[in-house]
C-alpha cells in the first residue's frame, strides 16, 4: 500500500496530552526564548539537546505515554509497528531510522513489537505489519502499511513535517552530533541513581515484553505490597490484569453474548474489557455503567468493581474517568 496524503481529517484524538494550541504555544515560546539568546550574544540553550541516537527508540505499552504521546508536543513521532519474523519489516525499519536520522530531530522514531504489545497492536487496529503511523500533538495520523519506495516515504514524512510545523506550531527537538548516548559517556553518568522499586518495575516491564503476564502482575503486586499508593505499579497492575483477561477470549463470542444478554453482568463485563482493549473507551464505561442501573446486590457490585478497575487502566486524571464516575454516581445514588 502506498502512503497515503497526510491530512488532518480524521485525525483520532488519544486524549492524553496538551491540546495543540498548547503545543503550539510552547513551540513559539522555545523559538522566541532562542531568539532572545541569539539578539543577547549568545548562542542558544543546549541542555535539552538529544544525541542521534535518542532519536530512534523502543517503545512499549508501559512507557507509551511518556515516549510518544507526551513527546509528541514537541516532535512528530513515527510508530513503526513490526515483528522479528516480519521479512517487510527488516526492509523498511533501518530506511525509517535512516530518514529519522537525517531530519536531524524534526521526526523521532518508536518502533513497536506487536509480538509484545498486543494492546497497542489492537487499539491501533493494525491488521497487517509493517505498519507506520504517526502521532502530532496527541494526534494519530495513519501513515501507510507494507514497503513503499524511498522516494515516497522521504516525501510523506517531509509532509508531516511541515503539518507538524505550521498546524501545530512543532518544530521538533535540537541534537547534538558530539553527545554520547545511553552506553556511556556523560548522558550515562547523570542518569539519577535508581529507585527502591525501579528493579521490581523494570522486572515487570521486562515480563510483559517476554508476553509473561503472570510475571508482570505479580511484580506490581510486590511493589504495592510496599507501596500502596505506587502510581506506576497501580497502573501497570490495571493494565497487566486486563491483558491476562482478554487473552484468551474469543472477541465473537464475548459480543454475542453480551448483545444476546444486555443484563448479565459476566457477558457486559467481558465486553467491557474488549471495548477497552480496542481503544472504545467511552464505551466500555457506558456499558458498565448501564449494566450498573440494571442490576442489583452482588451483581451490580461485580460490575460497579470491575468499572472502578478500568478506570485505574486509563487514569483518574482523564476526562473520560471523571464523566464516567459523575455517571456511576448518579447510578448508585
Amino acid at each position: 500500500m502506498q502512503p497515503r496524503n497526510m491530512s488532518m481529517s480524521g485525525v483520532v484524538d488519544l486524549a492524553a496530552v496538551k491540546a495543540a494550541g498548547e503545543a503550539k504555544a510552547k513551540a513559539e515560546q522555545a523559538r522566541a526564548e532562542a531568539a532572545r539568546q541569539v539578539a543577547e550574544g549568545g548562542a542558544p540553550a543546549s541542555a535539552g539537546a538529544v544525541p542521534p541516537s535518542a532519536l530512534v527508540i523502543d517503545v512499549d505499552e508501559a512507557g507509551f505515554e511518556r515516549d510518544v504521546l507526551q513527546l509528541s508536543a514537541e516532535v512528530p513521532v513515527i510508530l513503526d509497528f513490526w515483528a522479528e519474523w516480519c521479512e517487510p519489516c527488516k526492509q523498511l525499519s533501518p530506511l525509517l531510522e535512516r530518514l529519522t536520522v537525517e531530519a536531524n530531530g524534526r521526526l523521532l522514531l518508536a518502533k513497536v513489537d506487536v509480538d509484545s504489545n498486543q494492546m497497542l497492536m489492537q487499539q491501533f487496529q493494525i491488521q497487517g505489519i509493517p505498519a507506520v503511523f504517526a502521532v502530532v500533538a496527541g494526534q494519530v495520523l495513519p501513515l501507510f502499511q507494507g514497503v513503499a519506495p524511498e522516494q515516497e516515504i522521504r516525501a510523506t514524512l517531509a509532509q508531516l513535517v511541515q503539518v507538524a510545523e505550521e498546524r501545530f506550531g512543532i518544530i521538533g527537538i535540537e541534537v547534538d552530533p558530539d553527545a554520547e548516548g545511553p552506553a556511556g559517556g556523560p548522558a550515562a553518568e547523570a542518569e539519577a541513581p535508581a529507585g527502591p522499586y525501579d528493579a521490581l518495575l523494570e522486572a515487570a516491564v521486562v515480563a510483559l515484553d517476554a508476553g509473561d503476564l503472570g510475571g508482570a502482575v505479580q511484580a506490581y503486586k510486590n511493589v504495592l505490597a510496599d507501596d500502596p499508593a505506587n502510581t506506576e505499579a497501580r497502573l501497570g497492575l490495571a493494565q497487566a490484569e486486563l491483558l491476562a483477561r482478554v487473552r484468551d477470549m474469543n472477541p465473537q463470542a464475548v459480543r454475542a453474548a453480551a448483545a444476546e444478554k444486555p443484563q448479565d453482568p459476566a457477558a457486559q463485563i467481558a465486553a467491557a474489557d474488549l471495548d477497552l482493549v480496542g481503544g472504545h473507551v467511552e464505551d466500555a464505561f457506558g456499558r458498565l455503567v448501564d449494566t450498573v442501573r440494571v442490576t442489583a446486590g452482588s451483581d451490580r457490585d461485580a460490575v460497579r468493581v470491575r468499572l472502578l478497575e478500568l478506570f485505574e487502566v486509563i487514569g483518574a486524571d482523564d476526562p473520560r474517568v471523571a464523566a464516567a464516575r459523575t455517571a456511576l454516581a448518579r447510578v448508585l445514588f
